[in-house]
């Protein structure tokens, strides 16, 4: 299929072998302790004046998010409490919940960030194409890469929690600066622990490998771990070739990206899928603690077919 051609990309089903997570009993107290911590009455949010949640925040203050937190800092309490509210205030102060699509658009011009496909474990991948930068360094840039992090949350189906990010530093062009992508790394790491599945990067100019081996020390050992350079992503077994972009990365996929096309259809699609889960999180008491597979998991697949069979959606969806 060309990238002239369009088809919805339904959320992956679980895998026979994915189900709920299952925790020891030591596990289950843990978790008890940092769930009890942020339901009690009396709870006061961090720098506020009062406790109160949005019903934002209590959707993201899922099950899976707390247990994410607390693999995190290897099941400390105190630990994944702090590291928590410090990513609650920061949602905040950064501004993720009004940065709005006409603000980040002119970020998504060139297409320098775009969501294709999954890989073989069921994660969305974000591939990110430095060299088409259209902009001066801003805080924008940046908002930007965040914003996509959560729309790339919103396409993972039941059982998935990881993304798998692409880099490719092909052809030349304006990359943004060293301090830029140090940021990124550093907001990846401290308000989205356990999102990063796999970190693949290819061609990659000598002066930004130095780099990477400057930084490799203040890079946490864990994220170093995933990040690879110059995958064969096919025969490594990390994608599908019909899921993969061709160019540079050796799938069949050609993508081009038509920003007219791929933007709007970006939007609807994550939109209606976040809202389809907020829905279900309502009907499950819309409180902290739901289960993401609870409120994923029952969407059935023909529901989410005929809700998306009326959207032209690039197969390639691209941002």
């Amino acid at each position: 299929m060309s990238s002239t051609d369009y088809a919805p990309i339904p959320p992956p089903q679980p895998k026979a072998d994915v189900g709920p997570l299952k925790l020891t009993t030591e596990q289950e107290d843990a978790y008890q302790k940092v769930y009890e911590h942020f339901t009690k009455d009396e709870y006061t949010f961090p720098g506020e004046e009062k406790g109160d949640f949005t019903e934002e925040e209590k959707f993201w203050l899922s099950y899976e998010c707390l247990l994410r937190y607390l693999r995190a800092t290897k099941w400390d309490v105190v630990k994944a409490i702090e590291r928590l509210e410090s990513t609650l205030k920061w949602r905040r102060e950064y501004g993720l919940y009004t940065h709005t699509p006409e603000y980040l658009e002119p970020e998504f011009l060139t297409g320098k960030q775009i969501l294709f496909g999954y890989d073989a474990q069921n994660r969305p991948a974000l591939y990110m194409f430095p060299s088409r930068q259209n902009t001066e360094t801003s805080d924008r840039q940046i908002h930007q890469v965040v914003w996509t992090l959560e729309r790339a949350t919103d396409l993972m189906g039941p059982g998935t929690e990881t993304l798998a990010l692409m880099i490719d530093y092909g052809d030349k062009g304006k990359s943004p600066p060293f301090s830029t992508s140090l940021q990124v790394l550093n907001i990846l790491q401290d308000h989205y622990p356990e999102r990063l599945g796999r970190a693949f990067v290819i061609n990659v100019p000598f002066l930004l490998n130095a780099f990477y081996k400057m930084i490799n020390p203040f890079i946490d050992p864990v994220t170093r771990e995933k990040l690879k350079f110059n995958p064969d992503c096919v025969k490594g077994g990390h994608f599908e070739s019909h899921m993969l972009v061709k160019e540079n990365w050796g799938g069949d996929r050609t993508v081009e990206y038509v920003h007219e096309k791929f933007w709007p259809a970006l939007l609807k699609l994550t939109g209606e899928r976040k809202e389809k889960y907020k829905e279900r999180w309502r009907n499950l008491g819309g409180k902290i603690g739901v289960k993401e597979w609870d409120y994923k998991v029952e969407i059935p697949a023909e529901e989410v077919g005929e809700s998306e069979e009326k959207i032209e959606v690039p197969v390639a969806i691209a941002v």
